[in-house]
């Protein structure tokens, strides 16, 4: 393995990920890497591929993209905007605390929580910015490029094939992958953190390995003993139009579409009957009036970051085909014209100028939240 910590590997060998509308690249930390470079944060990591780190030889662990951990002893001046990754992402908050988004949902993460996310599944770290915190993550690479790839584990894990699809089920059918840990999960990360800071993973690769077999067979065993609600839970259909919805939230290229009900529908594989009452249940919203909120979200970070773009264009961006109509949805819902909102607001401290995401979006609520707020 070679010694020295490689903080800017090449983004051409960020993978991607191809679903029915559109392609992404996974994320390669940039604000974690200038924190580093700026010694505002402390930093060790094994990595391969476009991930800073010491890097893993090939034949290494093979699957495994980043494992490593952060230290901030102070408020930091950067975060994770929103991103995501080719693999399966745990990670383990060892002190302070963190916030925490995926896809609709917020969370403050505690000392002793691990969140979970699944491979390409967008997510957030801080708001903007993180505060004093040691976060230890995992992302384990399961080959998924494409929207109906199947997962195919690596090669040295000795869990069973049944406990792997397993985990694989928990983590598609549970909504909630925020958790409070076991002694058995802190333990591994605190050795896999010990391996890690001696930057040898071939003197260390069985060590490692047994302690990666030890935190799924843990995280499985989690997943056993804690039960979801059924609030926390997705069915197929309902986890369809959520994904999509919160997918609508955060992602201009999404808003940009010209969508119409039924075609909302078809992408989510569902009849419109069955899509307009789930996206009634999420949001409390019909279909099209929950898509212009998501679109003029989008519009007032856009007018707040860039005060230079012209508002048709901006209209445009945002998936609106007329900028009159824009213009006067706009106005119902912030009670000014964009042009006056433009100039009443200070540049926004959330996407970075010209991202494809952005951090506003209207609440996915539950369906019992949904369902309470009906007349």
């Amino acid at each position: 393995m070679n010694s020295a910590i490689c903080l800017a590997p090449s983004c051409s060998l960020a993978p991607s990920y191809q679903d029915r509308s559109s392609r992404y690249l996974a994320d390669a930390c940039s604000p974690l890497v200038e924190a580093v470079r700026y010694g505002q944060v402390k930093f060790a990591a094994l990595a391969r591929g476009h991930y800073p780190g010491h890097r893993l030889d090939p034949g290494v662990l093979p699957g495994v993209s980043s494992l490593g951990h952060w230290d901030a002893h102070r408020e930091q001046t950067w975060g994770l905007p929103w991103h995501r990754n080719e693999g399966i992402e745990i990670s383990y908050l060892e002190g302070g605390r963190l916030d925490f988004s995926v896809d609709a949902d917020e969370f403050t993460v505690q000392p002793g929580d691990i969140a979970v996310t699944r491979p390409w599944q967008i997510h957030r770290v801080g708001k903007p910015n993180i505060g004093p915190s040691r976060l230890h993550w995992l992302i384990l690479d399961v080959g998924v490029r494409h929207h109906d790839d199947s997962w195919v584990w690596p090669s040295w894990l000795l869990l069973s094939p049944h406990e792997l699809d397993q985990i694989r089920c928990e983590l598609l059918r549970r909504r909630r992958l925020v958790l409070r840990v076991s002694a058995d999960i802190r333990h591994c990360f605190q050795q896999i953190s010990h391996a890690v800071e001696r930057h040898d993973a071939v003197k260390d690769i069985s060590r490692l390995a047994i302690r990666i077999n030890d935190l799924l067979l843990c995280l499985l065993e989690l997943f056993r003993a804690e039960p979801a609600h059924s609030d926390q839970l997705w069915t197929g259909s309902r986890q369809s139009v959520h994904l999509f919805l919160s997918q609508l939230a955060v992602d201009r290229r999404s808003l940009a579409r010209p969508w119409s009900v039924e075609s909302m529908a078809a992408r989510c594989g569902l009849k419109v009957t069955q899509f307009v009452r789930y996206v009634k249940e999420l949001t409390n919203l019909p279909p099209l009036h929950y898509l212009n909120q998501c679109r003029l979200e989008c519009a007032s970070r856009l007018l707040a970051d860039q005060p230079n773009m012209r508002v048709t264009d901006i209209a445009m961006a945002c998936g609106f085909s007329s900028s009159q109509y824009f213009a006067t949805l706009f106005r119902q819902r912030f009670g000014a014209t964009p042009t006056q909102f433009s100039t009443s607001h200070t540049r926004s401290s959330g996407s970075p100028e010209g991202s494809a995401v952005i951090t506003a979006g209207p609440k996915v609520v539950p369906m019992s939240a949904a369902a309470a707020q009906e007349p």
